[in-house]
């Protein structure tokens, strides 16, 4: 899965707000949520890329990038004002 994917994903999750999702919750928590999930996953990719194998820092990694992608969708950021700053 891309990060244009995971991003879609993220977008489709706030604009359907399925029952039973996680997603959906954590979207009804607000920016507030997905922050503390976001510092959540960044401290446990810190942790793995300290004590654990690569692949334990991917999983943790891509989490992040979920994440991030959630934090766009509630704040309306899109893929194009993203990357206009890298």
């Amino acid at each position: 899965m891309t990060f244009d994917q995971i991003y879609e994903l993220a977008v489709s999750r706030k604009t359907e707000m399925p029952e039973g999702s996680s997603t959906a919750a954590l979207f009804a928590g607000g920016v507030d949520a997905i922050g503390k999930k976001l510092v959540e996953e960044a401290a446990e990719s810190w942790m793995a890329g300290r004590f654990e194998s690569n692949e334990a820092l991917a999983g943790e990694l891509s989490q992040v990038l979920y994440y991030v992608a959630c934090m766009m969708a509630e704040k309306g950021i899109t893929l194009d004002e993203v990357y206009e700053t890298l």
